[in-house]
């Protein structure tokens, strides 16, 4: 029977192999196997000598057998072949291991001393001698057929496939032929018409090109169309999310003259800037749509996204609704809620009654906030994660505001507007996303971007102490960070753990970025506040510590303090990286800096410079010039532009990375398209989606590419596509 992209691979391939490869890579069906592309190709033509075979690479080469012997295995049932070959100037070993006895003979018998041929594999090495482990080959029997075949074989290339130990990238080669050889014809993702004019293959034609090229110039077509699917696929995804949310009918909250907006714009000590201005336009004009409003607004940090974030919160109230705001931390919830209360001033707060509800609030206190935002005497909530919970409900929820969305999923977003009637949604990201990987990552979403900055910033000055080439420089950071503190300035020093003693090192607050397997860092905030009250200058400092793992009112009474002055010194992990306003905070040292991303770093030295004082960022790095974990750092110390940033950070690390590790259903999408390489691909696909989507919105005249959509983007790949 033909096989489909939907047949289980226990049909396909048995279920033994099934197990075995869902076990490796989740693989469940032929189009999940088919989907498992080469990582690359080998060139069997490129004969190289024994002795120049590099470790770890799969090469071809024309030897003859030197030597063929087998042995029984001592501590296990089986047999080891152990065959030496040579090609005139090196000579290397082979070997294989068989099941029995009789195996091992044939093996042996087949690989005679005297016999030559072409052997492929991955070169390995063991007790220094260079060796294939069950290689595959073809000898020469009739050496001018054989010959003749080996020929033709040279211009085929060999796909290596992502392997495991359990699987090698031969046996993937394997099952994929047996799939492709009994595969059906697959539905195509494309019309036609427009396939043609793209000049892509069919999708049978790409699937065959890009697993068993003749040769090399079968792959880049095979790979552009496929990178085409996917782009279109995920494209169309994202819009019919957009459409479907435009298809809800939204309760139309529109602004009064002489209404809550008009007041606190008219008490503003200050003029909005031109991108405030026209964000906040764009917001007031999606507010009163037929539709909810489905809006990122990306800024730099401190370019006023929490202003136009209120503006909207006030148009929806004047219509009796309440807006929401969910902060990923009770620090930042916290922040929030004294940052509004106090823009509304003492006229407006109490007409609105900002209230915080966060899950660690003492029980008679969340009690008294759940009532307020339930009987709809709060119009304005902040709060973390408990305002998904349960017990808290809403009067009339209108709007929904989400800051940081990196830390959030759409779930958790869907969650919360579930408890309204069609909310609107305003999604707020102070880490500059680069065009293509918003377009990939929030394409179901309106975006609006905020560049210019407040004017009465002083700026920020960022410098980078080497330690590897300058080990001195260390003691001069905070002899530096001791002329701020005289000065009357507060002074940030961030770690990348909160103690380096415990075997989980790294804060739950958020993941550095550094290798897996690399050795932890060096400073925690224990460590470094043990180390400064020792200090000549700083001991005797008001120094206070702050780290994700402390209760709910204990971080809370810190950063207060901090606020209000009170301490000099706060040591601190990423806790603090997003929404901390203390314009007196001049200075900021970031330790063990090569362990956090660029837009962490970026972050992070935006909470200095906020006020009339100068900032200063101090980038402390023991990593070698040079590296990238170095690039990162010298990156950020060569620019304030997170825009620019966004894109370095791109290079450096792949989109992989920058979608992040909860990314999943993204990351599974993205088989072999590349945010950055295939921007231009990117966006032709998003033209093609709405082009289809208009004529077609139910895509009944396009089954290839609704199936390909419903195999491709499951529910939680369309959960995971707006995590960032």
């Amino acid at each position: 029977m033909p096989l489909t992209l939907d047949s289980s691979l226990d049909d396909a391939v048995g279920s033994a192999t099934a197990k075995t490869l869902d076990r490796a890579f989740s693989m469940r069906t032929v189009g999940d196997l088919l989907s498992h592309y080469p990582r690359r190709y080998a060139d069997p033509g490129e004969l190289t000598p024994i002795r120049d075979l590099p470790i770890g690479e799969t090469v071809t080469i024309v030897a003859e057998v030197l030597s063929s012997s087998f042995r029984r295995m001592r501590n296990r049932q089986g047999a080891m072949v152990d065959v030496v070959i040579g090609d005139g100037i090196g000579r290397m070993s082979l070997t294989f291991f068989a099941k029995n006895i009789g195996q091992a003979e044939w093996r042996s018998n087949d690989l005679a001393v005297g016999r030559r041929g072409v052997f492929s594999g991955k070169v390995g090495e063991f007790n220094g001698v260079t060796q294939f482990a069950h290689p595959e080959y073809e000898l020469f029997d009739d050496e001018d057929a054989a010959r003749r075949r080996a020929d033709a074989r040279a211009a085929v290339p060999i796909p290596i496939y992502p392997a495991t130990s359990t699987v090698q990238t031969w046996q993937i080669a394997r099952f994929v032929g047996r799939v492709l050889d009994d595969l059906a014809d697959v539905p195509d993702p494309l019309p036609d018409a427009v396939r043609e004019r793209e000049e892509l293959l069919t999708a049978a034609q790409a699937l065959e090109s890009i697993h068993r090229p003749r040769t090399k110039n079968d792959i880049d077509p095979a790979v552009r169309t496929l990178r085409m699917h996917e782009a279109l696929t995920l494209q169309t995804a994202l819009l019919q999310q957009r459409d479907a949310v435009r298809a809800l009918a939204a309760t139309p909250r529109s602004a009064s003259p002489g209404g809550l907006l008009e007041r606190f714009d008219r008490a503003l000590p200050y003029t909005l800037t031109p991108d405030q201005q026209t964000v906040g336009d764009q917001v007031a004009h999606d507010l009163v749509g037929a539709w909810p409003m489905n809006r990122l607004v990306q800024g730099e940090v401190g370019s006023g996204k929490t202003l136009v974030a209120l503006r909207a919160m006030l148009q929806v109230a004047e219509s009796g609704g309440q807006a929401a705001l969910i902060a990923p931390t009770e620090v930042l919830a916290g922040q929030h809620l004294r940052s509004i209360t106090k823009m509304l001033g003492r006229e407006l707060a109490p007409e609105v009654m900002p209230t915080l509800l966060t899950g660690q609030m003492p029980a008679a206190e969340r009690r008294k906030a759940a009532l307020r935002v339930a009987s709809g005497q709060a119009l304005i909530v902040v709060g973390t994660h408990a305002l998904l919970g349960e017990k808290t409900t809403f009067a009339d929820l209108g709007l929904v505001v989400v800051d940081e969305q990196h830390r959030f999923g759409v779930e958790q977003r869907e969650a919360l507007r579930a408890k309204g009637s069609s909310p609107h949604a305003l999604v707020l990201t102070a880490t500059p996303i680069p065009r293509t990987v918003a377009m990939t990552v929030f394409g179901d979403l309106d975006t609006s971007v905020i560049r210019t900055m407040p004017a009465g910033r002083a700026g920020i000055e960022t410098y980078v102490a080497p330690l590897a080439e300058h080990p001195g420089w260390f003691a001069r950071v905070w002899e530096r960070a001791a002329e701020e503190i005289a000065q009357g300035r507060q002074v940030f020093a961030v770690c990348a753990a909160i103690d380096t003693t415990k075997k989980t090192a790294e804060p739950a607050d958020q993941p550095a970025a550094v290798p897996e397997g690399a050795a932890g860092p060096r400073w925690g905030v224990v460590q470094l506040d043990e180390a400064l009250a020792t200090h000549p200058k700083l001991g005797n400092l008001r120094r206070a510590v702050l780290h994700g793992k402390m209760p709910s009112d204990e971080k809370d009474a810190v950063m207060q303090a901090f606020a209000r002055g009170e301490i000099d010194l706060l040591l601190a992990t990423t806790v603090i990286e997003v929404g901390v306003d203390v314009p007196n905070a001049s200075t900021m040292i970031v330790l063990d800096a090569d362990r956090f991303g660029v837009s962490q770093l970026h972050q992070l030295r935006g909470r200095v410079g906020r006020g009339g004082v100068p900032g200063l960022c101090l980038l402390v790095t023991e990593a070698e010039d040079g590296s990238v974990a170095r690039e990162r750092v010298d990156a950020v110390a060569a620019t304030l532009d997170g825009f620019a940033l966004a894109e370095v950070d791109l290079e450096l690390r792949g989109e992989g990375d920058v979608l992040g590790a909860a990314q999943a259903g993204v990351r599974s999408s993205l088989k072999l398209l590349r945010v950055v390489k295939d921007s231009g691909l990117i966006v032709r696909a998003r033209e093609l989606g709405e082009e289809i989507l208009r004529d077609d919105p139910t895509l009944e005249s396009h089954p290839g590419l609704r199936v390909a959509i419903e195999r491709r983007v499951s529910d939680e790949d369309r959960a995971a596509l707006a995590k960032n």
